[in-house]
């Protein structure tokens, strides 16, 4: 039976199509092989699961490694003390009956057992962490422990309590057994569960996991990754598709983001290719093909987006943040200690770039672009109800008309706010050309700004139309000198992107100035320039 490209759960090598991660595997030995405790700490669905597993496969003949999960746990396992303790226990075992672990001494595997069925008021932390420390003294090779789901114990003072047994260990280890390597898997960062449990007006000083060291392993998939996996489907399918540049792309739109690259290579292989769109599976691996498995993503519901939309909705000042960043175009400083940006951070949904806030990548980029420009208020208003009514004339042959889409929009744009004020048009002009331009390439192309250019007092955006691109410079008019440095900007750029042809898109406040639709050439390129 030939792989597929798994979104849920577990990748298993001889089940799905998957990169090779030996690489990261051979740098998460070196943390246990120098005796770190540490905890992988990822956004949702970013591969914690199936890089744990791997890693026991991996080393588990160099090392004695339980692996073993939270998910799933019933909330009375931590309402005391005794339920914990044999509920883990319980775990260890498991993983010694299924034969995932092997060469447990005899009386060691028999009191886990005993153990872990027992009354729980017969056990505690104590007897927990002696019985521990027997295993490590026993075992044949160094004993590895592995805890995947941990925040589904993250609200619970016993479990607070368990890390503090793991962290005696720890500090008694040269006089004691203990675990070689402890990794904690989870969403949250564990170093602060004493802020979520611990009453207000109780100080701690330390989080009990103030051992771990810090785990800088990127779990992101490279385009060398990308390309592992579609070289493997194919060499089961033969669809001739240019693999460097198909992986190239998905990388573009997911900074390499492990469930969105495997989702867009579902959504292409199962969806793009059997909906009658394309003419099969070789026709659908194409940058058109894999724009249109792209346009499929932003549009459905799953549990990583429904993730984003809550933490912005419970956060106005996150989501104030990311309006500003992507409507006005300013840089928002990073700021690990500010609490917005540090628990989008954890969840993935952005990055520290250069010093300055950036989304993680253009799939959440364009989601939240749609996001905002779907408000309801966006929807009544009146620049975008004259798209709605123009939308139908801008496509020629499969291609857009962008020129005819920024005449048409200097036209309405003069109409509507040629009095107003400039502070208006700087914090809104960028909004109101992505809100008329939405309904035109709506449910067939993407766009996304260029985050090179943030900073530049300019913004780019990137429309991406049926395989073809059209770049736009939406720039704020600052003088002559300074435009006229736009103009060769913009050359520049469309000699990165192999495009003879781009767009200007200019905000003017001079009272002097000529608005309208014009066609600069500079020097072999050709620049559509719009003054408003």
């Amino acid at each position: 039976m030939k792989k597929k490209f798994n979104v849920t759960g577990l990748c298993l090598p001889d089940k799905h199509y998957m990169a090779d991660i030996s690489e990261r595997l051979e740098e998460m030995k070196g943390y246990i092989e120098d005796g770190d405790y540490f905890t992988i700490n990822r956004a949702r669905q970013y591969g914690k699961t199936t890089t744990l597993n791997a890693l026991k496969r991996r080393f588990e003949n160099e090392y004695m490694i339980f692996l073993i999960s939270f998910e799933g746990i019933e909330e009375e396992v931590f309402a005391d003390a005794g339920s914990f303790c044999v509920r883990l226990l319980g775990l260890l075992y498991d993983t010694i009956d299924f034969g995932e672990v092997i060469g447990v001494p005899e009386d060691i595997r028999e009191e886990l057992y005993q153990r872990s069925i027992g009354d729980p008021k017969d056990v505690n932390f104590r007897v927990l962490t002696n019985l521990l420390t027997r295993l490590c003294r026993k075992a044949n090779k160094p004993v590895v422990l592995m805890v995947d789901e941990v925040d589904q114990a993250g609200d619970y003072q016993v479990f607070v309590t368990f890390l503090g047994c793991l962290r005696d260990m720890y500090l008694k280890r040269d006089t004691r057994p203990a675990f070689r390597s402890v990794i904690l898997a989870g969403v949250y960062d564990i170093k602060n569960l004493k802020d979520k449990i611990r009453p207000e007006n109780e100080h701690v000083s330390n989080s009990p996991w103030n051992i771990a060291s810090d785990f800088d392993v990127d779990m992101s998939l490279s385009v060398k990754n990308i390309v592992q996996m579609l070289e493997m489907y194919e060499a089961d399918y033969h669809t001739g598709m240019d693999v460097s540049a198909i992986a190239q792309l998905i990388y573009d739109y997911t900074s390499g983001y492990p469930f969105l690259v495997s989702k867009i290579c579902k959504l292409t292989d199962e969806t793009a290719a059997e909906n009658g769109k394309f003419a099969g599976k070789s026709e659908a691996w194409t940058r058109d093909g894999v724009l249109s498995a792209i346009q499929r993503l932003l549009v459905e519901r799953n549990t990583l987006f429904e993730s984003l939309t809550g933490k912005v909705e419970s956060s106005p000042e996150l989501e104030n943040m990311l309006y500003t960043l992507l409507f006005v175009g300013k840089d928002i400083p990073y700021n690990a200690d500010h609490k917005a940006i540090a628990a989008a951070s954890m969840c993935g949904f952005v990055k520290n770039r250069d010093g300055n806030v950036e989304l993680a990548n253009r799939i959440f980029e364009m989601r939240l672009y749609n996001r905002f420009l779907s408000a309801e208020e966006l929807q009544n208003h009146r620049i975008y109800q004259e798209s709605l009514y123009d939308k139908n004339q801008f496509i020629a042959g499969g291609y857009l008309n962008m020129r005819l889409i920024l005449e048409k929009f200097v036209e309405h744009f003069h109409d509507l706010y040629a009095d107003s004020e400039e502070t208006f048009i700087e914090e809104s002009g960028r909004k109101l050309f992505l809100l008329y331009l939405r309904p035109i390439i709506n449910g067939t192309g993407n766009y996304y700004v260029e985050s090179r250019t943030r900073s530049m007092g300019r913004t780019d955006v990137i429309v991406d139309y049926r395989g073809e691109q059209y770049i736009i410079e939406i720039k704020i008019w600052r003088g002559k000198e300074y435009h006229n440095r736009g103009e060769e900007q913009i050359a520049g750029y469309l000699e990165d992107y192999h495009k003879n042809k781009g767009y200007m898109l200019s905000f003017c406040f001079n009272k002097k100035k000529q608005i309208g639709v014009k066609e600069l050439v500079i020097g072999n390129k050709t620049v559509i320039e719009a003054v408003v």
